[in-house]
């Protein structure tokens, strides 16, 4: 099902681990959008809310104890760890983004993953029994791939490139992706073309002349 490919090998195009055989081309290639990646897989929203929170009480109980003063002197501190977390965890979505690929070509899927250590699944058409489109407002979504039976991911190696909140069977995905509904149509129409080519079989040629 899935290339594990090596992680040093040279990419002739990004994202590709070798060549394309003839015949097969690029229909699309794209990465996560880093802000959509930090707010849904990496919960940035959620971190800050709560960080904030606790600079607020912390300060609150500083300013009932001993005023305007000591309420500065100890939020501030909170207020720095605050700001450093929510710029470490967006640079973690960053790096995700950056390093990961996402490809469709006219025969399978290819992402390429990882931000330190990358590496790239290889799963054909075959391989996938549906798809799942998520959409935001703002026009980013995830497009998660159910697999068929016998093909099992890594849960932890795929992460954050997976459908969320399914761990029952780990499900690939290109995960905040902008223009996804496009992407999602591309996808849904190179498979399915895919799918519907008419298998050729060449018969021996001592068969084909005891046929005449």
């Amino acid at each position: 099902m899935s290339d594990h490919d090596k992680d040093f090998d040279f990419e002739p195009i990004p994202g590709i681990p070798k060549t394309l055989p003839k015949g097969e081309t690029i229909l699309w290639q794209g990465s996560p959008d880093a802000r959509a990646l930090a707010r849904e897989a990496f919960k940035i929203n959620w971190i800050l809310s709560y960080m904030l929170i606790v600079v607020i009480w912390r300060a609150g109980g500083a300013w009932a104890d001993g005023g305007l003063s000591l309420a500065l002197a100890t939020g501030l501190p909170y207020l720095v760890l605050t700001v450093a977390g929510y710029v470490v965890v967006f640079g973690l979505a960053w790096a995700q983004a950056r390093g990961s690929i996402y490809t469709i070509t006219t025969a399978r899927v290819i992402m390429k993953v990882g931000a330190a250590l990358p590496v790239t699944y290889t799963i054909p058409f075959v391989r996938i029994g549906t798809a799942r489109l998520d959409v935001t407002s703002g026009g980013t979504g995830t497009i998660a791939m159910e697999l068929t039976d016998g093909v099992h991911l890594s849960y932890a190696i795929m992460w954050p490139h997976l459908r969320p909140g399914y761990a029952r069977q780990t499900q690939p995905a290109f995960r905040c992706v902008p223009n996804a509904t496009q992407v999602a149509r591309i996808l849904s129409d190179a498979a399915q073309t895919k799918l519907n080519e008419p298998s050729v079989t060449r018969a021996p040629i001592g068969a084909a002349m005891a046929a005449e």
